[in-house]
């Protein structure tokens, strides 16, 4: 009979994120996330391309509602772990509420996530679904050819919430 996993309650996974991360206040890049039950999964160094995708994605967001955007911050969710959305913006006030050295203890107002150059972006759903679940007011997604999805907790939306209007490059995209 195979051993079941169980959830870890949360600082059980923060404590387990920072002994899996240790290097990453020296320098070393925040490079795996945790399920629910504590198991690691691989979140692979974003390639070149994407970096500037994510970059060009926080500079257009931090300009239009607030300086207070980040890239590659790890997030504790209520049922899918500690996860590292690709950007991330809560008003300022917030960020005064936690330890900048561990995952931030909620999901932001606004999560985005960029699919270009992902292996396995089938699990987008989910990662969505636990960031609205957890506290996001919106999630944006977007797609491998640079199309945009806007959700909210009653479903997609057909413009963000917070009015942002993002221009991406298309030679960055998949035609």
């Amino acid at each position: 009979m195979l051993p079941v996993s169980t959830l870890l309650e949360q600082d059980g996974l923060v404590a387990k994120w920072c002994r899996i991360n240790s290097g990453a206040e020296s320098g070393g890049l925040v490079c795996s996330e945790l399920d629910a039950c504590g198991e690691l999964v691989p979140h692979p160094h974003p390639s070149a391309r994407r970096q500037i995708v994510m970059t060009d994605i926080y500079c257009q967001i931090a300009e239009q509602i607030g300086h207070v955007a980040a890239m590659t911050v790890p997030v504790s969710t209520r049922s899918f772990g500690i996860r590292v959305p690709d950007v991330i913006w809560m008003p300022p006030e917030r960020w005064e509420e936690f330890d900048r050295e561990v995952p931030v203890p909620f999901v932001p107002d606004l999560c985005v996530e960029v699919l270009l150059d992902r292996s396995m972006p089938q699990d987008i759903g989910h990662r969505v679904r636990a960031y609205l679940e957890g506290g996001a007011r919106e999630v944006i997604v977007v797609g491998r050819r640079g199309e945009l999805q806007f959700c909210g907790m009653n479903g997609p939306l057909l413009a963000s919430a917070f009015g942002i209007t993002l221009s991406l490059e298309r030679m960055y995209f998949e035609e």
